[in-house]
């Protein structure tokens, strides 16, 4: 596998929360720590349908794969993995395409220990990991072109990530970059965490990961719609995240109980 570190036990951090951990533990994971489960639940007390909040982010991530499978890419790069749920992201697009190729990164060495159950997919397409942050574009833009082609479209898959990357560390300009390498007619899929709806609760919630060693940068529909910017949107363009074509996937429990603090899309490179 590409960029495996032999040792990344060595440098997992527990004295602090992990995005990724806190999110295995929101989905009844196991791959977590003390530290993201007090952080967890700290999130919890401030909005109780956080864990409600990341499997909408997870399902909308198998029904924009399952759009774009069906719509003919062949090709997906997905950053910010996190530790593996069933189903990946790659299963999910060989049910379509078995020979869909597909490149997963993140920076948290927990993902790359278990990046093996990642890799196990159908025999005519290929997987692959890269330990990788999303603030450093061109070793993932290095690492990728290993496996995917540039010359074909693909898929830049970019779910419940940007927030946790800071205007100071030029979350936009990073898109950008990525999006520069990838040919016409490929696309970016993401999701992000906004305060528009909910905006105490997001200053809290901003205030309690800040002291935590964690950023958080919840933007408005109008910042997370300049990532966009120079890409045709898929109907039904900028969306709550499970609102975005539903009739691809089963809906989450709980999801129309109250508000989704967060926005979806998938845009077209032309």
């Amino acid at each position: 596998m590409t960029g495996q570190n032999p040792t990344p036990a060595a440098q997992i951090d527990t004295t602090r929360p992990h995005p990724a951990r806190m999110y295995d533990w929101y989905l009844g994971g196991k791959d977590n720590y003390p530290v993201d489960e007090e952080m967890g639940r700290q999130m919890l007390t401030l909005d109780p349908r956080v864990p409600v909040m990341a499997r909408v982010n997870r399902a909308f991530m198998h029904r924009a794969t399952r759009w774009l499978a069906r719509n003919g890419v062949r090709q997906f790069l997905d950053i910010g993995t996190g530790i593996p749920t069933e189903p990946n992201l790659h299963q999910v697009a060989q049910e379509t395409a078995p020979g869909a190729r597909v490149v997963y990164c993140d920076n948290d060495p927990i993902v790359l220990a278990h990046a093996a159950a990642l890799l196990r997919g159908a025999d005519e397409g290929a997987t692959e990991y890269l330990q990788a942050d999303v603030r450093d574009p061109d070793a993932i833009l290095e690492g990728a072109r290993k496996i995917l082609d540039f010359g074909r479209p693909v898929a830049l898959s970019l779910v419940a990530l940007l927030h946790f990357v800071s205007d100071e560390e030029g979350a936009h300009d990073l898109v950008r970059r990525l999006l520069s390498e990838l040919p016409s007619g490929s696309y970016l899929v993401m999701t992000h965490a906004t305060a528009d709806f909910t905006p105490e609760e997001s200053e809290a919630a901003t205030a309690k990961l800040r002291a935590a060693g964690v950023t958080l940068a919840l933007r408005s529909r109008e910042e997370f719609t300049r990532f966009f910017d120079g890409l045709d949107l898929v109907e039904p363009g900028v969306e709550v995240p499970h609102r975005w074509h539903p009739e691809l996937g089963e809906p989450v429990p709980g999801q129309d109980d109250g508000v989704i603090p967060g926005y979806g899309a998938v845009g077209r490179k032309a």
